[in-house]
């Protein structure tokens, strides 16, 4: 897969993962034992549509890329300071790492390859 084809499936990834953190944050939060932080989860919902927007808008842009990757720094530092409470809780945890983990390898992979290649310099709309 080209990085531009990866880029463009992590940006519309990144505004359907927004818009269930938008939406569904009070659930979402309380299935990880955040009660009480629905508007954490709404926020960092707002923070991966506007990523996943400029991603599609600059799909060659390795900037917007290493931005995702920030942004799943700071999932992820969010999610191992859970304090989980309840043994369900706690395996939602781990699960939500593993995979916040496992969309970072793709972001920094993506990003990687805008950086050092043949895209870069190209114009920023859809090929």
């Amino acid at each position: 897969m080209s990085a531009i084809r990866l880029a463009r499936f992590l940006g519309v990834f990144s505004i359907g993962l927004g818009l269930v953190e938008i939406l569904a944050g009070r659930g979402l939060a309380r299935n990880l034992g955040m009660t009480g932080r629905t508007k954490l989860f709404q926020a960092f919902g707002v923070r991966e549509v506007a990523n996943g927007v400029a991603i599609l808008a600059a799909p060659t842009s390795a900037p917007l890329l290493w931005a995702r990757v920030g942004g799943d720094a700071l999932d992820l530092a969010t999610l191992i300071g859970t304090p989980s409470f309840g043994r369900q809780e706690r395996a939602n945890v781990k699960l939500a790492i593993a995979a916040v983990a496992g969309v970072t390898l793709l972001d920094i992979l993506c990003a990687s390859r805008l950086s050092r290649s043949r895209y870069r310099g190209l114009p920023s709309y859809w090929d």
